[in-house]
C-alpha cells in the first residue's frame, strides 16, 4: 500500500512556489549576467558568416 501512496506522489508533476521560483531566477541572472556582457568571440562571428553564406548558395 505504501508503494501506491509513492506512486502517486510521483506521478504528480512537481511545482515550485512563486517565491522560489523567483529566486531560482535571480540567482540564474545575476550567475550569467557577466557572459551576456562579453562580447562574442572573433572565431564565432567568423563560423556564423560562413555558415549563412552557405546558407544563401544552397536556397539558390
Amino acid at each position: 500500500m505504501a508503494e501506491d501512496d509513492l506512486g502517486d506522489k510521483l506521478g504528480t508533476d512537481p511545482k515550485l512556489d512563486n517565491v522560489s521560483q523567483k529566486r531560482i531566477g535571480d540567482q540564474l541572472r545575476a550567475m550569467y549576467d557577466d557572459l551576456v556582457q562579453q562580447p562574442v568571440p572573433d572565431r564565432f562571428k567568423d563560423l556564423l558568416a560562413e555558415l549563412e553564406g552557405k546558407g544563401r548558395e544552397t536556397k539558390k
